[in-house]
């Protein structure tokens, strides 16, 4: 990784597995890292691991909890009257096949926590992005499960029918859509230093696997990912590097995918990699698109002499109550 001295990055899902990893290189490099976790307390906690090995890091925690809008906004609130610049986004946090819940604004939650609310996040700092000097980028993690993705426009939210892993699935082939996406309507705004990344860590032994078996109160689950994560994966250190690299790298562009060129793609160095034909279906991410800004109420105005004016919501516009924005 290059020096990243002066540098600010925003590591979403910072205190555990691969954000936390991702954080650490991150702080080696000399970056300044805003740690933005649902739970501070976790956080407050991760940092402290960072410090031990790291005692002159600059590392911030602040409170991001994706399932709720309010609490996004106010994390840009709180960043933008805090820093002056941004280089790096890391869209890291998620959920993984969990029982059916929904957010505080009613989006079942893996749709919500892994596409919405970092959607409403990069529409709300890329004029930060925009406005730094230099190259900056947007990493969007996603999953190799994005291949078995489809997205259900008639039932986003599994209310119909609601499978854990399909909803897993549609979520993470939601995040290449939008990442391919975003670079394209910035290239059409001729927004030229600003990079829109995917990338997936291919199979990475975290806390994400024991999530689901917890929420269903699955002992036997729980065991069995123990084992999986034991055998097959590779550490979080190691699923990071995909982040890293599209974060980092020279000479990477907007639009690329990153993942780990091993067997499988599930393990080993980073490498450009070709993402699921269904992710490169414009079509479908223009309609996502503009589903994502209808429920979040965050749009991306780009102006004209390709520079962006702060992000708006549709009630702001209107001049109306905007309290799911």
């Amino acid at each position: 990784m290059p020096d990243l001295s002066d540098r600010v990055v925003v590591v979403t899902g910072a205190n555990s597995g691969l954000g936390l990893e991702a954080t650490r290189a991150f702080a080696d490099a000399g970056a300044t890292v805003v740690m933005a976790c649902r739970s501070v307390d976790r956080g407050a906690d991760a940092r402290r691991t960072v410090l031990d090995g790291r005692p002159d890091a600059s590392l911030a925690v602040e409170e991001l909890d994706l399932a709720a809008l309010d609490s996004v906004r106010s994390f840009a609130d709180r960043f933008e009257a805090e820093y002056d610049d941004l280089h790096v986004l890391c869209n890291n946090a998620g959920v993984m096949a969990v029982p059916r819940s929904e957010t505080a604004d009613g989006f079942e939650t893996q749709f919500g926590v892994n596409h919405l609310g970092h959607f409403a996040l990069t529409g709300r700092l890329l004029p930060r992005l925009v406005e730094t000097d230099g190259g900056t980028r947007v990493v969007t993690q996603s999953s190799g499960l994005h291949e078995r993705g489809e997205v259900d426009f008639e039932d986003l939210h599994g209310e119909r029918s609601y499978d854990k892993w399909d909803a897993y699935a549609q979520s993470k082939l939601a995040n290449v859509l939008f990442a391919y996406e975003l670079d394209r309507r910035l290239e059409a705004a001729g927004v030229a230093d600003v990079a829109s990344v995917a990338c997936h860590p291919g199979y990475a032994a975290t806390n994400l696997q024991y999530r689901g078996p917890e929420a269903e109160g699955s002992r036997l689950r729980k065991a069995m990912m123990r084992v999986a994560n034991a055998v097959f994966a590779q550490s979080a250190e190691r699923g990071a590097l995909p982040m890293l690299y599209a974060a980092t790298a020279p000479g990477i562009g907007g639009g690329e995918y990153v993942g780990p060129g091993g067997l499988l793609d599930m393990r080993g160095h980073p490498e450009l990699q070709r993402s699921s034909d269904r992710s490169y279906d414009r079509e479908t991410a223009r309609r996502l698109w503009t589903v994502s800004e209808k429920l979040t109420g965050v749009t991306y105005p780009f102006e004209e002499d390709g520079t962006t004016a702060a992000a708006s919501t549709e009630a702001e516009t209107e001049g109306g109550d905007d309290a799911t924005a």
